[in-house]
Formats: structure tokens, C-alpha cells, sequence
């Protein structure tokens, strides 16, 4: 027989069917009770066994009601988190068995002429909750809802790591999608070099504590310029990110240095243990061939590096890197960044030609 957990799940969907339609279903029962009994049998048996009525549009409605029933459990704290995550796990496999041709379904509507529409949509519905949880898990682990243990704190930076990663995914798909060297300030702007590469290393600073790495930055002497911050920011903190990602030990830098009145060098350098040669020349593929297997896999790392490459593009820049085994890597490149007046900050005084200033 099914848990108590998958019992009670089962029954509230049957109810809740029949409250909404009005009267009670026998086939709904019966798929329901199939369903159940086919989870709970993945679990005890690891077999999936789903009677015939139960592989149908209704069945795999009425299953994705048991889920939420069983995620409702878990809200509710009326079963451990244990066991509702090994139902969960169960309910999945048996999703895929009753759905035999999802996959092969979803490949042809993705290679539709409206495929990447699907997936600019997926990404656009991820990056609203991924920011709230960035924005809520910074928060806890700060401590401004309350103390939280070192334990806790771990588990918040770890979070936060995981939901960044997604987060930068769902922006360079939908960069991606509009040609990926779409630059926000059409024009340069006035700002500060020292405020966006602050903003980087805080963005990051949970995921480089989570790890025990030293995160630091050195800044041009000449702070105010004129160009394009969101591009940058963004090259920067996919970057910055990734240095992080491969390295376990020791630091990880944001380096400037002036070449010249308006010519900037900027430079992510991190100690880990380098790029193999033979990975280098596909760093900038998002798929890559899968390793032992048929097909081809992707690559978070190859999508962000692909998007730094066209904005750095779009920014009359070419993205470098240097790396060798055991010595760590350094992606580097150079910006045309005209310095400005600080904010707020007095022109000079002119004076006419042929006299003295007074004074």
C-alpha cells in the first residue's frame, strides 16, 4: 500500500477534483489510485508499473495535482522533508514513464520556427523568483531577519551561489536571443570605475566567503570616465564568477591598470589550477561535445563567455586569456574610457588670452 504521506495526497486530490466538477468520477479514482500506487512502488521496488488509464492526458494532470498535494505536505509540515523529497523524486520518474515522447515533443517545438521565443519565455518566467531568492537569501545570511548560525550561513552563501548561477543563465539567454551585443547606454555615460567593480565583488562576496576566498580589486587613479557600466559590470561579474566556480584555494582579483590618458586595462585573475590546452580552444562554445556519451552538453561557462566576447564586441574590445596549469588563468581586455569631471566638481577657470588671473 502507498505511504500515509501519498494516501492523504491522493485522497485531497480526488476531493478537490470532485468539488470543482461537481460530482464524483470513477475514472479519476481509479487513475488516481494507479498513480499512487505506481510512485509508491518506484520507490519500494524501483519499478514503474502504471496501469494503461493512468498513461493519458487526464493521468498526467491528475499526477501533477498529487505533486502539488505532496509539495503541500511539506508547507504544511504534516510529513519529514525525507520523505516528501524521495515522493517527489519518485513522482518525477513516473511523470517520464507515462510521458514517453516529452522529450522528443519538446525538441521539435524548440526546433520550431518559435523555439526561441520558448526559450527567451522560460527565462524571462526564471529570473523573477531567482532575484527574489538572491535578494531574501543575502538578507538571512547577513542576519537582518534574525541570528544565523555558521552552519546556516553555509547553507545561505550556498544558495545564493546556486541561484546567481541560474540567474546570469536566464540573462545571457535572453541577451542571447536579442543578438547578445545589445548595449543598455547607447551612447557613453559618465561613471565611477571603483562603484562598479565594488558592486561586482559584493554581488559575489557570498559565493568567495562560502569558499574562504579573498576577493580584491584595485581601481584606475582616474575614477570618473565615460562608457558603458552595465556592459561592463556584466563582463565583470560573469568573470568574476566563473574565476570563483574553478578556484578552491586562495584569491581571486579585479585588476585595472591605465595604458595610457583613456585606454584602461581591466583583468580577472584567479589562482586555481588553470585551463587544461586542449579545453581552451572550445571555452567559448555553449555546447560542447558530451564526454562518453553520444550528443552534446551544455556549458554555463561557454554561454557567459560567449556573451562577455559580443559585448566586449559591441564595446570595440576582444576578449584574452592566459592560463597554464597549476598558475591559474587571466581574462583580460582593454576599454577606450575617456576620463570626466566627478560628479558635482567645478570646471576649471579660463582666463582670456593676454591677461593675468587675478589674485
Amino acid at each position: 500500500m502507498p505511504s500515509a504521506l501519498l494516501q492523504a495526497a491522493a485522497r485531497r486530490v480526488v476531493t478537490a477534483w470532485e468539488r470543482e466538477s461537481g460530482k464524483a468520477q470513477g475514472e479519476v479514482l481509479e487513475i488516481v489510485e494507479a498513480l499512487a500506487l505506481g510512485v509508491h512502488r518506484q520507490q519500494v521496488a524501483g519499478e514503474i508499473v502504471v496501469d494503461t488509464p493512468a498513461r493519458s492526458v487526464l493521468g498526467q494532470r491528475l499526477l501533477e495535482l498529487l505533486r502539488s498535494e505532496v509539495i503541500q505536505s511539506w508547507s504544511a509540515a504534516a510529513a519529514a522533508p525525507a520523505e516528501v523529497l524521495a515522493a517527489l523524486t519518485a513522482i518525477e520518474r513516473v511523470r517520464v514513464a507515462i510521458e514517453p515522447d516529452w522529450l522528443q515533443d519538446f525538441t521539435s517545438r524548440l526546433a520550431g520556427p518559435n523555439g526561441l521565443e520558448i526559450v527567451v519565455d522560460v527565462a524571462h518566467d526564471l529570473r523573477s523568483p531567482l532575484t527574489s531568492i538572491l535578494f531574501l537569501a543575502e538578507t538571512l545570511q547577513r542576519g537582518q531577519s534574525g541570528t544565523v548560525n555558521e552552519m546556516q550561513r553555509r547553507q545561505l552563501a550556498l544558495i545564493y551561489g546556486a541561484a546567481l548561477g541560474l540567474s546570469s543563465v536566464a540573462s545571457d539567454l535572453i541577451e542571447l536571443a536579442r543578438g547578445g551585443d545589445e548595449l543598455v547606454e547607447k551612447q557613453p555615460v559618465p561613471f565611477s570605475v571603483a562603484a562598479a567593480l565594488e558592486s561586482v565583488r559584493d554581488i559575489v562576496r557570498p559565493i568567495a566567503e562560502e569558499k574562504q576566498l579573498a576577493v580584491r580589486v584595485l581601481p584606475p587613479t582616474r575614477d570618473h570616465r565615460l562608457g558603458h557600466p552595465v556592459a561592463l559590470s556584466r563582463v565583470l561579474l560573469n568573470l568574476t564568477t566563473n574565476a570563483l566556480k574553478f578556484t578552491e584555494a586562495g584569491y581571486v582579483e579585479i585588476v585595472t591598470q591605465e595604458l595610457g590618458p583613456s585606454q584602461v586595462e581591466f583583468a580577472v585573475r584567479d589562482s586555481g589550477k588553470g585551463i587544461a590546452p586542449e579545453v581552451v580552444e572550445s571555452l567559448y562554445q555553449p555546447l560542447r561535445p558530451a564526454v562518453g556519451r553520444p550528443g552534446y552538453s551544455f556549458s554555463q561557462t561557454g554561454l557567459g563567455l560567449t556573451m562577455c566576447r559580443k559585448l566586449l564586441a559591441a564595446m570595440g574590445s576582444e576578449l584574452k586569456v592566459e592560463t597554464r596549469p597549476g598558475w591559474g588563468a587571466r581574462f583580460h581586455f582593454v576599454l577606450t574610457l575617456p576620463p570626466c569631471p566627478e560628479p558635482g566638481a567645478e570646471p576649471p577657470r579660463r582666463t582670456r588670452p593676454g591677461r593675468r588671473p587675478r589674485g
